[in-house]
């Protein structure tokens, strides 16, 4: 059960925060930002958190504060906003990092396609994470329905997520709150399934 004092508000685009987006961010894509943008990533993340118009921006987290303490966070935005996005802020704060996150993306180029892709309509929540040490105390829980109700205000029809194919625990969450997986990336015939798209209608 989550603790009376548990709070959910909107980030706000202070450099602090920036840096615990980031680590936040990179926990919940299980460290695929700190390979990508190498070891100034969380830097480099928490410099174009503080700019509007992209994927990592402020303008579409939500944190979990427990007694004042930031505890955990969403990252969820529509399909439209989607579409208006910008690489330039994350580029432009990686600097000279920019060259190995665009070598990452053409390597990755396949996967990058897929993660990037928001149907139409859709709500996509890109990123959910929790302290460790809280996990299981509904902190999740209380962030995926928030993700819910703004993807119904928002006059979405589904909510769409993706997961790591290995994490059980998170694809069972999902599926008591609604979600079913509806694609798998890449398909088992060929390798090891790494990634699960789950999707909920609104």
């Amino acid at each position: 059960m989550v603790d009376q004092k548990t709070r959910l508000r909107p980030a706000t685009p202070g450099r602090d925060e920036g840096l615990v987006f980031a680590r936040y961010l990179d926990q919940a894509a299980e460290g695929f930002f700190g390979f990508m943008l190498g070891r100034q990533a969380a830097s480099i993340i928490a410099d174009a958190y503080a700019e509007p118009g992209h994927s990592l921006s402020y303008e579409h987290v939500v944190f979990a504060e427990r007694d004042g303490v930031i505890v955990g966070m969403s990252l969820a935005y529509t399909d439209e906003q989607h579409r208006e996005f910008s690489d330039e802020p994350l580029e432009r704060a990686a600097g000279r990092a920019a060259r190995r996150m665009k070598m990452v993306r053409v390597l990755l180029a396949p996967l990058w396609r897929i993660l990037e892709t928001v149907p139409e309509g859709d709500f996509y929540l890109q990123a959910i994470a929790v302290d460790p040490e809280l996990r299981g105390a509904g902190i999740g829980t209380l962030l995926l329905e928030d993700a819910i109700e703004r993807g119904t205000r928002n006059g979405s029809a589904r909510l769409t997520l993706d997961v790591a194919a290995r994490n059980d625990g998170a694809r069972r969450l999902y599926a008591r709150r609604g979600f079913a997986e509806s694609s798998e990336w890449p398909s088992p015939r060929i390798v090891p399934t790494v990634f699960v798209r789950m999707t909920r209608t609104l």
